[in-house]
């Protein structure tokens, strides 16, 4: 009997060793109360020393988007200009060529009233010879025709003034049409001299507007270069003001992250000192009342519940359980993938109507199913559910992008740490990539919790 009571006093205190050791391991009081360990506690120079890193990448982030505007504010002048140059640049080619033509006119023209001169002295040249063969002839050949033996040889007087009036006619004419011929050679020497100083001006204007083309083309490429430098810094700030963004929303997660640390702390206090009151008042009992022990466990112990973020793990594991699957446009349903649909477009390029797979907002109907259904327009989607602030984003929310003019155009499910899964664009899969700042909505959809 002795040995059985032994044995059975040891297996009483190995239950209760053990159950001591149970109890210290879940942190139960004597009340089956559970006493969570302390979180941590931020001190106010942590949080202070966050705001201040905050309220600074804020100020960065302020300075950028002033940088930012300002210049694509340059870049649109600047765009503006090139415009006008390239205009300016037609312009001087049209001027150059119309100079060029009348460069060509007015060379054709001094050409031919040089050859008119030409032929004009040529004929007074060949009418003066003429005149001096027929004076020659008449001295020589003592003819009625001119010699001065017609006067001598005349029988009558009468016969002598036909004569005389005769020879006076044949040489006058022969004068008049020299006469005519200088002229006309005159005329004609006018006109060249006419004709060479149009072309004179004509090939000065020529030169001038060939020497505007030049100048109005080293503008207009001088103007592209401006602007591809413009837009090349503009392509840099952007990425500068995304970066700090991302930063500013680090700090924000920060901040936000350590006053959550202190909020659970004074949480944690307020359960610990409602736990010792409790203790208290349960020692208070076992004292007035020491007949009614025997080492029960109270009845009053809660009942803990699922975890709030039992849902939204479900629903971040449904999305996940799509990755590697191709994008297709349309496609996802609250089932699964379906096939793409055509869209005249580049999902039709990509074969998105040829592929099973997912859209952006079908991926979201797909893990959300169960919790509530949702239409397959990223835009709808967006009014879902309850608005948060990004720097309060948390796992399972739906992020978007977009903006007023252009409307919503994409939608992802945030993961934590930075990440979220997508279904992206035509040509990819389904997948997990670091939040992008540039273009997202301000606010995150939450539709759970």
């Amino acid at each position: 009997m002795r040995g059985e009571t032994g044995s059975r006093t040891r297996a009483r205190r190995g239950v209760t060793i053990g159950a001591l050791g149970v109890a210290l391991l879940l942190g139960v009081t004597g009340t089956g109360l559970a006493v969570p360990p302390p979180p941590p506690n931020p001190s106010d120079s942590e949080i202070n020393s966050s705001k201040a890193e905050a309220n600074a990448k804020a100020g960065d982030v302020g300075r950028l988007t002033n940088q930012l505007a300002q210049a694509e504010s340059k870049l649109s002048q600047l765009n503006d200009e090139v415009e006008l140059k390239m205009e300016e640049a037609n312009k001087a080619r049209v001027d150059a060529d119309t100079a060029q033509d009348a460069a060509a006119q007015a060379d054709r023209e001094a050409r031919s009233a040089r050859t008119e001169s030409d032929a004009a002295q040529a004929a007074i040249d060949q009418a003066r010879a003429d005149l001096d063969k027929f004076a020659a002839a008449s001295f020589q050949q003592g003819s009625t025709v001119g010699s001065v033996s017609a006067y001598l040889t005349a029988d009558s007087p009468k016969e002598l003034l036909g004569r005389a009036q005769l020879l006076d006619a044949v040489g006058g004419s022969r004068l008049n049409a020299l006469d005519a011929m200088k002229r006309a050679q005159t005329e004609k020497a006018n006109k060249d001299a006419t004709a060479r100083k149009k072309l004179e001006i004509a090939q000065e204007r020529k030169r001038e507007a060939e020497a505007a083309k030049h100048e109005a083309d080293n503008a207009q490429s001088a103007a592209q270069h401006a602007q591809d430098t413009q837009a090349t810094q503009n392509v840099l700030l952007e990425a500068d003001k995304a970066n700090v963004e991302k930063q500013l929303f680090e700090a924000q997660q920060k901040v936000n992250g350590l006053q959550g640390q202190r909020q659970r702390y004074e949480d944690w206090k307020a359960q610990k000192a409602r736990e010792d009151e409790e203790r208290a008042r349960q020692a208070a009992l076992a004292a007035a009342k020491p007949s009614e022990g025997g080492g029960g466990r109270p009845s009053g112990r809660p009942v803990q519940s699922a975890p709030a973020g039992a849902s939204v793990e479900a629903v971040v594991q449904r999305a996940l359980s799509q990755l590697g699957l191709p994008y297709a446009w349309g496609g996802g349903n609250t089932s699964g993938p379906t096939r793409g649909i055509r869209d005249g477009g580049t999902a039709d390029r990509y074969g998105d109507y040829m592929k099973i797979g997912f859209d952006c907002s079908g991926l979201m109907i797909f893990a959300f199913a169960g919790v509530r259904a949702l239409p397959h327009y990223s835009g709808y989607q967006y009014d879902a559910g309850r608005k948060v602030p990004l720097s309060q984003m948390r796992r399972g929310d739906m992020l978007f992008w977009g903006g007023s003019a252009r409307g919503i155009h994409h939608v992802a499910m945030y993961l934590g740490n930075g990440q979220m899964v997508e279904a992206p664009q035509s040509g990819l899969r389904v997948r997990i990539a670091p939040v992008r700042y540039g273009g997202i909505m301000p606010y995150a959809t939450r539709l759970i919790g």
